[in-house]
């Protein structure tokens, strides 16, 4: 049964090697849908319990759904769990959340801290308005904080669930919360231009074995997210001024 498990794991690594850019868009789509869709099967045993917990608690919404720019800036609406207040685009900072942000439910505090409002995003990828790795997806607010550079590259891409833009900006309330600046000019000044020359790199090095490592470091940092690993294993990255 051991050489069973080591012939598909070379197996696996030398498809990965083998994967040529003509075929990536193709073996990538494949990969979404069938791990996409392994993973909501599997993922039901949480689904379901945070659905009823949400529906007997706060205003009783399960799902948020939210317009997102998507593949070749076309609109789409993205799937999350609700975690805030009905009317919250409308309070206090608008789309912009900062930590301790007081239009978070009790319970969607939990979800937003474990990521698992994320989850339901999973049934965009099996829908292909997603994919698992990719640029994540904006509302027009953060994508019109992009230069026109930026916004003519970056969904060249399908957007994804993570992604390198994520992973170095997983706690991006803490530095809009952390910063002098008013909350949208600390995102439209700090955190969107770098966020843009990520995406850029993202779309310049994009390929299957980039995408299975960011999966990879999407699993470290919310398994460990004191651990910072990513500029040891991506050295390339555009430096951050941490000057907020």
């Amino acid at each position: 049964m051991d050489e069973v498990y080591i012939q598909i794991l070379v197996s696996f690594v030398v498809l990965v090697f083998l994967i040529s850019p003509r075929t990536y868009s193709l073996a990538k789509r494949s990969f979404d849908f069938s791990l996409s869709f392994t993973v909501f099967l599997l993922s039901l045993v949480i689904f379901i319990p945070i659905m009823v917990l949400l529906r007997f608690s706060g205003e009783g919404e399960i799902f948020y759904f939210q317009k997102r720019v998507g593949f070749e800036k076309k609109p789409f609406f993205i799937w999350k769990f609700a975690t805030m207040l009905k009317n919250s685009p409308n309070m206090g900072t608008g789309t912009i959340t900062i930590r301790n942000d007081p239009r978070v439910t009790k319970v969607g505090k939990y979800l937003r801290i474990s990521k698992l409002n994320e989850l339901p995003q999973i049934i965009n990828v099996i829908k292909g308005d997603m994919s698992l790795v990719g640029p994540r997806p904006l509302d027009d607010r953060a994508f019109n904080a992009y230069d026109k550079e930026i916004q003519d590259m970056i969904y060249s891409s399908k957007p994804g669930m993570t992604g390198i833009g994520s992973i170095f900006f997983r706690d991006e309330e803490k530095i809009i919360y952390e910063s002098k600046m008013a909350p949208e000019e600390c995102y439209n000044k700090i955190i969107a231009p770098h966020k843009g020359k990520l995406e850029k790199w993202y779309n310049k090095r994009k390929s299957f074995l980039i995408d299975l490592i960011l999966i990879f470091l999407t699993a470290w940092v919310i398994l460990f997210p004191s651990l910072d690993i990513t500029s040891s294993i991506i050295r390339d990255l555009p430096k951050f001024e941490q000057k907020y």
